[in-house]
């Protein structure tokens, strides 16, 4: 951890000023450490990286590796496959009801290249985008890299660590460009049903900017409606999805983004000079993402991460976490670590050290209440998360 921070402090005397506010993912330090540990022959149980257990369903696979024999492994267009993009505009009509021009949809590789296209598209020096603190770091570090400012509005349970219309309206300035949220919300599970998206997305209209969603954990719900923003306006919302989760295809690299219709030329000129092109042979893996084999894989898949949540809430409870709210999608627990001190980071490193379980520290996620929270990723199976929980109870101060 030490030498991650003193190459990160020398970077700032020759990186641009920008580098000086893109921190690093703590968690990776961690994780390096854990692997580093593996390697000596501990026994690490894995709660830190959102990154299922699951293999890639074998359909998906088996038309991967059938597009490396037939030699897809070409350029493609900018924008993606064409066949690709008719069906993710299938996928939205068929589960969602609703219906998209394939014409408005951009692969990308992974949901950070759609991102980067979105913001680098849209913001121009000085923009502000809100968003919530807790959330994904990424998001404000590309708002950062476009010379944007990214707001970060401090929200917790009592809103269900999501913005508000309250929110949007306290925080809106001259400089505000757009909006940002994520359902299900990485790293707090929580979901925002149609009727929440529909009053802020008028809340954004009135006031003049652009609502973006991020919904890389869609169809990862528990015991809630599985929605998408375009079902409020399937036009001018903004909707970036991925491959990686719910699909299972992490490695794979391979995302979109769903763009109001005169926005897509300008998409397609930047991807053209950014990243000319998604990963070819991911384009036609994903093809066999929504056949009847894969989805039956993916709904089994669901409904395991659904009974490690069950399992795991009222184990971490009972062991003294404060869970304020029960996360409804995703694969993580966010949660008070109060009984245990009020330095989440020396928590987790402790807890590495002592029982070889490893977990999130909040001050990933943001700075409000960061240093008194942590998440739990419930991407092992209950068995192992079973041991996790015995050994933590063995360890942590009391």
């Amino acid at each position: 951890m030490e030498l991650v921070q003193n190459n990160f402090m020398a970077e700032h005397n020759i990186a641009a000023a920008r580098m000086r506010e893109i921190q690093p993912f703590h968690v990776m330090a961690l994780l390096a450490e854990a692997r580093r540990r593996e390697a000596l022959g501990q026994d690490i149980i894995h709660m830190e990286v959102g990154e299922p257990d699951f293999p890639t369903p074998y359909p998906i696979v088996a038309a991967g590796i059938q597009a490396l024999q037939a030699g897809h492994t070409k350029y493609t267009a900018a924008k993606g496959l064409p066949q690709l993009r008719e069906a993710i505009a299938g996928y939205y009509a068929q589960r969602f009801g609703v219906n998209i021009s394939p014409q408005r949809i951009v692969v990308t590789p992974g949901a950070s290249g759609a991102l980067q296209l979105v913001l680098g598209a849209m913001l121009n020096p000085g923009d502000e985008v809100l968003m919530t603190d807790p959330g994904y770091p990424c998001n404000r570090h590309f708002v950062r890299l476009f010379e944007g400012k990214a707001v970060g509005i401090p929200v917790g349970a009592n809103s269900q660590y999501q913005l508000t219309t309250q929110h949007i309206r306290q925080y809106w300035n001259a400089a505000t460009r757009a909006v940002m949220l994520a359902s299900p919300a990485n790293p707090t599970g929580t979901v925002l049903d149609l009727p929440a998206l529909a009053t802020m997305y008028a809340v954004t209209q009135q006031l003049g900017g652009h609502l973006i969603v991020d919904e890389i954990y869609q169809g990862l719900t528990y015991g809630v409606d599985d929605v998408t923003a375009l079902s409020v306006d399937p036009d001018n919302i903004w909707v970036i999805n991925s491959f990686s989760k719910y699909f299972g295809m992490t490695g794979w690299r391979l995302g979109w983004v769903v763009a109001p219709e005169y926005w897509v030329e300008t998409l397609d000129r930047l991807a053209q000079n950014v990243f000319l092109a998604a990963p070819t042979p991911a384009q036609y893996a994903a093809l066999a993402a929504f056949t009847p084999e894969a989805l039956d894989v993916m709904e089994m898949q669901r409904q395991e991460l659904q009974r490690r949540r069950d399992f795991l809430l009222p184990a971490l409870r009972e062991l003294g976490f404060d869970v304020q709210v029960e996360p409804q999608g995703a694969f993580y627990v966010y949660t008070g670590m109060e009984r245990f001190g009020n330095d989440a980071q020396q928590l987790c490193l402790e807890m590495l050290d002592k029982t070889g379980v490893v977990f999130t520290p909040g001050i990933d996620f943001g700075s409000h209440q960061a240093a008194t929270h942590v998440r739990f990723a419930y991407t092992t199976s209950i068995d192992r998360l079973a041991e996790a929980m015995e050994r933590l109870a063995r360890h942590l101060p009391r």
